[in-house]
């Protein structure tokens, strides 16, 4: 409390000191929900029915100083399955900084990213549960216009708390572009290490306190064409298994994109590989459920679907090392992606008087192929070779305006989901998904959208049936009710509708929104990351304003 006490009281001085060039902005965010029992999705067993999450975060700029912090409560308790870390009323962000065009110096809390991320990110998703803020001291430094570099040592937030183990990083970007004066394309290179420092005991195995990351990228572009290529090299890391170090490793990352865009013409493809290329800032937090202590970003690069049947199978990346049996063993994965996007022009037989958008994409990801050694949790892989099939994804979307207030979607998805790999339990799954959409404007700002989901499947839980209807009063004021229902289970209690029905108001920056439902059990994700929720019903209210 006197940490809380005086920072807050440092914060306001200079808030009171506040000159003609200073500004201060302040931004609030609730979520709660007040869980029921229920027949279908159970009774609710925890204590605390009524749980909030609230962010309170205030940041004032001086001049060339800045500062801020975030206060976080979550009273009485926090949402169902974030973090026990996630407790009461603290500080949960703190910084101090001084920027100018060449220099900015950050003591406190701050978020990083070196390259795409594979080597170091830090970020905060609310939804999620994520904030893996560094609290320590940060440096940029740009010499030139195209020369960029960063220094840093922290530690990583844990709840309230920060990690045992310690993180360095330094990182240089290189606009060779401009540095060589090249002309009519782009040039630029990068180059970054991380290291995280954690003693280790309780073992006999050779393991070094330091882990090293280093990172290599270039990044290309002329004309219509773009690339870009990240390599990572990881140094030897304990490999845990049920809680404990049975290997040391290494691990390595090859991050490959390129593509081509056009008015009305795009194509992009993505290869990634990775082996044993998680990382922690405590490595007994290795697999946590709460996406804590990772020090790294690794999303799954599969499409990011917008309906509910369509995310009941979702993708989550493999990074890690697993030896749970003789029949499941895994070090990493490879595979990649491609979007294709194409607009039909007006006038065509397809495209009629409004024209059409048409976009395809394809995703596929599978383990390393290599010897595996089960009882001396060992292995040896194949750099470029594909081993066990984790997961497939093939997407049609057509996107079609028929008049002026008229507009449609039809969306199709073949899955393919090898359970057992993904979540490591048992299964696998084949999908077919269907959704069609149709939006119409009632004018003066009024719209109706509906939409009609359909999911075939003859494993796991079998066939899924969905609807939504929208309405959006004007642009400030809309409301919805959608429902799932599981009515091919071959379990008929387990035949359940997870119905939602809510609204929102938005009025400048701040949007009030409440809901009544259930929530489906399974994977929350956003953006390729992902957590579990658990199966509940409740009332949920969800409050975020800005000043």
């Amino acid at each position: 409390m006197k940490k809380i006490t005086t920072i807050i009281s440092l914060l306001f001085t200079l808030v009171a000191l506040s000159q003609e060039n200073s500004n201060i902005s302040y931004g609030f965010e609730s979520n709660s929900q007040y869980y029921l029992d229920d027949s279908k999705t159970g009774d609710f067993l925890f204590s605390d029915r009524f749980r909030s999450n609230n962010y309170f975060k205030i940041d004032y700029t001086n001049n060339n100083f800045y500062v801020g912090l975030q206060t976080e409560s979550y009273e009485p308790s926090a949402l169902l399955n974030y973090s026990p870390n996630l407790d009461k009323t603290n500080i949960g962000l703190f910084y101090l900084g001084y920027k100018t065009e060449k220099l900015n110096l950050t003591v406190g809390h701050f978020y990083e990213q070196f390259g795409s991320g594979l080597i170091l990110r830090s970020w905060e998703d609310r939804q999620l549960g994520v904030n893996n803020a560094l609290r320590g001291a940060r440096v940029k430094f740009s010499p030139k216009e195209y020369l960029h570099f960063t220094g840093l040592y922290a530690k990583q937030r844990k709840g309230f708390d920060v990690s045992k183990g310690e993180i360095y990083g330094l990182n240089s970007d290189i606009d060779l572009s401009s540095a060589f004066k090249i002309e009519n394309s782009s040039l630029n290179a990068g180059f970054s290490y991380v290291g995280r420092k954690q003693d280790v005991t309780n073992t006999d195995l050779d393991i070094n306190n330091l882990t090293n990351l280093f990172s290599s990228r270039l990044e290309y572009s002329k004309d219509n064409f773009y690339s870009n290529i990240e390599y990572v090299s990881k140094g030897n890391d304990a490999v845990f298994i049920a809680n404990q170090i049975r290997n040391v490793k290494k691990g390595d990352a090859l991050l490959f994109n390129f593509g081509y865009a056009k008015k009305g013409l795009g194509i992009n493809a993505t290869f990634r590989r990775m082996e044993n290329m998680n990382l922690y800032s405590e490595r007994e937090a290795t697999g946590n459920i709460y996406n804590e202590s990772v020090v790294n970003y690794i999303p799954a690069l599969t499409k990011q679907h917008d309906y509910l049947l369509t995310n009941i199978y979702v993708y989550q990346a493999q990074p890690q090392v697993s030896f749970q049996d003789p029949s499941l063993l895994k070090s990493g994965e490879i595979g990649g992606q491609i979007d294709f996007y194409y607009n039909v022009k007006k006038g065509t037989s397809l495209g009629g008087k409004y024209g059409a958008k048409i976009a395809i994409n394809s995703s596929f990801w599978y383990g390393l192929k290599g010897d595996y050694n089960f009882t001396g949790f060992d292995y040896d892989t194949d750099f470029l070779a594909f081993g066990e099939k984790y997961f497939t994804d093939f997407s049609i979307e057509i996107r079609k305006k028929w008049s002026k207030q008229l507009s449609s979607i039809f969306y199709y998805v073949n899955q393919s989901y090898n359970k057992r790999y993904i979540e490591e339990t048992f299964g696998k799954i084949d999908a077919n998904i269907i959704v069609t959409e149709a939006t119409y404007k009632l004018g003066k700002g009024r719209s109706v959208r509906f939409e009609g989901q359909f999911l075939a499947t003859q494993d796991d839980k079998k066939n899924w049936a969905g609807a939504t209807l929208e309405y959006n009063a004007n642009s400030k004021l809309g409301f919805y009710l959608n429902d799932i229902y599981n009515y091919g289970n071959d379990e008929t209690s387990q035949q359940i509708h997870y119905f939602n029905i809510g609204g929102s108001y938005s009025v400048g920056a701040h949007r009030f929104a409440l809901n009544y439902g259930r929530q489906r059990g399974g994977l929350l994700c956003v953006g390729g990351v992902c957590r579990y929720v658990p199966e509940s019903t409740g009332v949920t209210a969800n409050i975020v304003m800005s000043f």
